[in-house]
């Protein structure tokens, strides 16, 4: 019997339904779905990060629609406050929880003669900025290390039986880190959290006046990162709370609109509006949101312990 498809995601035999990433035609993982980052989408109309961004919008504006009843009454909010709403949502999750974040790494080539470089938005912090080399000041002559295939050609190959082989191998790395913070290895600099600018104090030089991008030495840079709206809004945590904030937000946008006008004149005495009422159920909505925060209910990890 042909198994029957009972959702998207499941088969009627409780197996789980999935894209193979394997293409036979090439022999490759390239996977199903044709993106290129740099703008290539092949059969798609726009990136896959975009869709779903726009998709989850999507959902979050039905959810603030219907819980205030649209369809029934009439809702005097347009698509501007409900993208404001999800806005607001995402600035105050993004400063108050430590889910939002994330740390990365990232590689940043050096311009001849160049000290500063402007990096993305979404860069919080930089910790570090690691040379892939030592003992020259551009990439092509620096003394190259590949500590992974060193240990196991020193434990496995030379050292093979013998006395003193991790041992040797340990020395070796200890000596090339010593040897990278008296020889650059580690670069110095300052970066400004709100301009976003790197300043590298030091200029590398290279040989020749315009040098292809080939060239350029890559840097590596150890990163603090908030996390892109994409992966937000399809975090299973994080998620519902960005909904109900935004929600709670929209019915304060809808209470400063209604509070404006107490009454609609009319028969009987006329229409008494409940702007105050949604004023004060967003605002305590919103303080309970928070303090959700502080309970760690999105998946964000508490404070460690702090010495100094």
């Amino acid at each position: 019997m042909a198994e029957q498809d009972l959702s998207p995601d499941f088969y009627a035999n409780g197996t789980m339904a999935t894209d193979s990433l394997y293409n036979p035609a090439t022999g490759t993982g390239s996977g199903h779905i044709k993106y290129d980052p740099n703008g290539n989408y092949g059969d798609l109309a726009i990136s896959p990060e975009q869709e779903t961004v726009q998709l989850r919008r999507g959902e979050v504006t039905d959810y603030i629609r219907l819980r205030l009843a649209d369809g029934i009454v009439d809702v005097e909010l347009d698509t501007e406050h409900y993208n404001l709403s999800i806005n607001q949502a995402l600035i105050k999750y993004r400063q108050r929880a430590d889910n939002s974040q994330e740390e990365s790494y990232g590689f940043l080539k050096l311009k001849p003669e160049t000290q500063e470089y402007i990096l993305p938005n979404i860069v919080m912090d930089v910790r570090a900025a690691y040379r892939r080399g030592i003992g020259s000041v551009t990439g092509t002559t620096a003394s190259q290390f590949e500590p992974f295939a060193s240990g196991y050609l020193n434990t496995y190959m030379l050292q093979a039986g013998k006395v003193g082989g991790l041992l040797s191998y340990e020395l070796f790395t200890d000596y090339q880190e010593q040897a990278m913070k008296m020889f650059g290895g580690y670069l110095n600099f300052t970066f400004n959290k709100t301009t976003k600018k790197l300043t590298i104090i030091r200029k590398m030089p290279f040989q020749g006046a315009n040098p292809s991008e080939e060239n350029m030495e890559d840097v590596l840079l150890h990163m603090y990162n908030y996390k892109p709206e994409s992966m937000l809004l399809n975090d299973t945590q994080a998620f519902p709370w960005i909904q109900e904030y935004a929600y709670s937000f929209a019915k304060r946008i809808l209470g400063e609109a209604r509070e404006k006008f107490a009454t609609i004149a009319g028969p009987n005495g006329g229409t008494s509006l409940n702007g105050a009422s949604l004023k004060a159920e967003s605002a305590e909505e919103m303080a309970s949101l928070e303090q959700q925060l502080k309970d760690y209910v999105d998946g964000s990890l508490p404070l460690t312990w702090v010495i100094g």
